[in-house]
């Protein structure tokens, strides 16, 4: 030990490099062990079903319930039934029409079947934009109706199963055509299916994750279509009790319908009422950002009360999506304990009102909407009406032609078309969003305020809570020539840690103060990865910029462990988060350790990452202003795009990635607004003209943006850049080392 100490000291001396006593870090011993980037994603997903549990409780505060009248009671829920609305992704104007159209041509008719009691036909009607719903208009024959019913199959099967026209369901099952037969005009929407678009994510997951990125839904698209054929039920006989009824996912837009929508008399759910604590292990296409924040199945009742709501506690739709591209997940039968919990809850809910609250469980085992169920919905819409029995065959399907996949894929497609059309629109909306006024650097940063605020609390996700006590730890753990790199952990929230490496350099006087370069690594990346090992992505660029005489830290982001990390998305975005609502409050924490060091200028303190990294560098930065300035490398594109389109060959939308998409940023922050948040703070892009995030024409579309913005508008000219590079996707190291050199005021070496 000593001969390497001596070493070491003649090393020191033949290099010329001054000896200085290093500066000593003022914490207790790290002692983890093992993997602590495993160690702290745990703790994170520790941390996200504490949330989840107490989500319940918290969601009164959000409630101001008037139950002194039932007019009270309306008007006091409607701010919660416009955010249940909004979260919905139901913002597209629905087209009026006087009547459904016939589905029928020259060569086949549009009856598609018929009996001594019903007639059936296909149909279709305008729903929003050039999106159409279509499906089966069942009517009663020789007979007047009692009411108006939208009929909701499963995504697993469709129309022309539960109208009896078609094999899989027996005749006691098949409630549209039992609901006719009894009495019921009843109109058969199509939903989209979970059968694979390409290989491992499927039709729904697919749309769902452009539809997400521009603030729509999937089921909001289907929930439209319902509520398009009450408007026509209403329109063409006003007066007629309106119902839906709805068999797993068909009950989930049956039950977001009514909740909406108070023109509905009555709802009737089965196979899917639940507590939704579990949304996170159900297919992301039911992935509603925010959605505990105030509501569960039994808060969503109460915007159904007193109006009557069925809850048929009977076998659901049951299925294993194992992903791989898609997010795994799966859909299991609610136990009766807990749709009985959770029916529990909504009763107490609304205890206070007057009329009571028309909640009615059916127990109905294996056999959903039959019997009692669906005898009780008929009998709530007209109580003079009688469920007639079910008939031993199926009707005979008049099509001989019929081909349910052609008629699924002009549906999906006439959703896909009607997203890629708001993304189209989308930079005219943020344009009208993103306002912020520019006539001077001090006005500019004042009405930022605002935006900061929003892009914070409605985009990132911010948790309430106070951060603890830093309880630094840390442990040398790197001894070279030129730097000593230590381990360091910070507490920020219970179960969650902040974990990085601080490089000190050797010639680091202790009375000194100097510039600190936060530098962030990229997915499935470690601290270690951009120290030392030459990764040809990072090329060490931590270490590079230490032997340059910065101190840098080198932090560990989430985004390792693949769906270990993803599903903690999928646990955060119930709760109206993300996972930069942990890595925010990692990332101050961090900067307010640093500015407790007596060697770091708090002045000068900035960012620097890479992919993911890069990816951070537009969203911390805009919400920590303590980073002076922000380099954003090997990410920066029109993201929007690249997450919304379906035919930008950069595009998530076929990826892995089922994490990455971001609630509603088409109509808020892309990012040119979140460069508009770092701003006037230095702002810079490394690019390689071979990098596959983007191309240049995407890279070049929004920096001009953000240029303009610096340069046009606040006359800020030399604090915008972007570095074009002949190479991949990989830390370049040479505009963006003189960028930090220049504005963190620190000499070349």
């Amino acid at each position: 030990m000593k001969k390497n100490v001596l070493s070491l000291f003649a090393v020191l001396l033949l290099s010329g490099l001054p000896i200085h006593a290093q500066p000593g870090l003022d914490t207790k011993p790290l002692t983890l062990e093992g993997d602590i980037a495993s160690h702290l994603v745990s703790g994170v997903d520790r941390f996200l079903l504490e949330e989840l549990a107490a989500s319940v409780a918290k969601r009164e505060t959000h409630w101001k319930r008037d139950f002194s009248s039932y007019e009270a009671y309306v008007k006091s829920v409607e701010p919660n039934r416009k955010r249940l609305a909004h979260i919905l992704g139901l913002r597209d104007e629905r087209i009026a029409f006087d009547g459904l159209q016939l589905e029928g041509s020259t060569a086949e008719s549009a009856l598609v079947g018929q009996t001594d009691r019903i007639t059936i036909h296909a149909v279709s009607w305008l729903a929003f934009g050039d999106v159409t719903g279509v499906g089966l208009l069942l009517e009663p024959r020789g007979r007047d109706t009692v009411a108006n019913v939208v009929a909701i199959p499963d995504s697993s099967h469709i129309p022309e199963q539960i109208a009896g026209l078609e094999l899989g369901l027996v005749p006691e099952l098949q409630y549209a055509r039992r609901l006719a037969e009894s009495g019921c005009r009843v109109v058969v929407p199509l939903l989209i299916d979970r059968k694979e678009k390409i290989s491992r994510l499927t039709h729904r997951e697919f749309l769902y994750r452009s539809a997400f990125e521009l603030g729509r839904q999937l089921v909001g698209y289907e929930i439209h279509k319902t509520l398009a054929v009450i408007d026509w039920f209403n329109k063409t006989s006003p007066g007629k009790p309106v119902g839906v009824i709805g068999w797993g996912e068909g009950g989930l837009i049956a039950q977001y319908a009514a909740a909406v929508d108070t023109r509905i008399d009555a709802a009737c759910v089965s196979g899917y009422f639940d507590s939704r604590q579990n949304i996170w292990q159900e297919p992301i296409d039911r992935n509603i950002f925010g959605l505990l924040e105030q509501f569960g199945d039994a808060e969503v009742a109460t915007l159904i009360a007193p109006r009557s709501l069925i809850i048929d506690a009977a076998r659901g739709p049951e299925a294993t999506i194992p992903g791989g591209r898609g997010a795994p997940a799966r859909v299991v039968t609610p136990s009766v304990d807990s749709v009985k919990n959770e029916l529990g809850r909504a009763e107490k809910l609304v205890d206070g009102l007057n009329p009571s609250a028309n909640f009615s469980l059916i127990e109905g085992g294996a056999k959903p909407l039959a019997g009692q169920a669906l005898d009780q919905f008929l009998k709530t819409l007209s109580s003079g009406a009688t469920l007639g029995q079910a008939g031993e065959n199926n009707i005979t399907h008049l099509r001989e032609k019929f081909d349910a996949d052609k008629r699924h894929a002009k549906q999906f497609h006439e959703i896909d078309r009607h997203t890629q059309w708001l993304l189209r629109e989308s930079p005219f909306v943020r344009k009208q969003f993103y306002k912020p006024d520019t006539s001077s650097v001090a006005k500019f940063e004042a009405s930022n305020e605002k935006f900061r605020e929003q892009f914070y609390n409605d985009v990132i996700g911010r948790f309430e809570h106070d951060r603890l006590p830093f309880n630094a730890r840390s442990r040398k753990s790197y001894d070279t020539e030129k730097w000593i790199g230590h381990e360091v952990a910070l507490d920020v929230f219970p179960n969650v840690i902040a974990y990085g490496v601080l490089l000190l350099p050797r010639d680091l006087k202790p009375d000194e103060k100097r510039p600190v370069v936060v530098c962030q690594h990229g997915l499935e990346g470690r601290p270690q990865d951009i120290i030392q090992g030459d990764h040809h992505a990072y090329h060490d660029f931590a270490a590079k910029l230490a032997e340059r005489g910065f101190i840098t830290f080198s932090p560990q982001n989430l985004y390792i462990f693949r769906d270990r990390f993803r599903t903690l998305q999928r646990k955060a975005n119930p709760l109206k988060k993300t996972l930069f609502s942990v890595i925010i409050p990692q990332h101050q924490q961090i900067v307010d350790w640093l500015k407790t060091l007596s060697f770091v200028d708090e002045k000068r303190i900035a960012f620097y990452g890479l992919s993911y990294g890069g990816k951070t560098a537009m969203r911390v930065p805009p919400v920590v202003t303590d980073y002076c300035l922000s380099i954003c490398s090997a990410d920066f594109n029109e993201w929007v795009d690249k997450n919304a389109s379906t035919r930008n060959p950069h595009s998530y939308v076929n990826s892995g990635e089922y994490e990455i998409f971001e609630w509603d940023l088409g109509s808020t922050f892309n990012y040119a607004e979140m460069a508009g948040l770092i701003a006037p703070r230095p702002f810079m892009v490394e690019r390689g003209h071979y990098d596959g995030v983007a191309s240049d024409g995407s890279v070049g579309w929004e920096f001009a943006k953000v240029r303009y913005l610096y340069q046009g508008k606040l006359k800020l000219e030399d604090r915008c850049e972007i570095e074009w590079f002949d190479g991949p996707h990989t830390i370049n190291g040479k505009g963006t080392y003189d960028f930090l050199h220049r504005h963190l005021n620190w000499p070349k070496r």
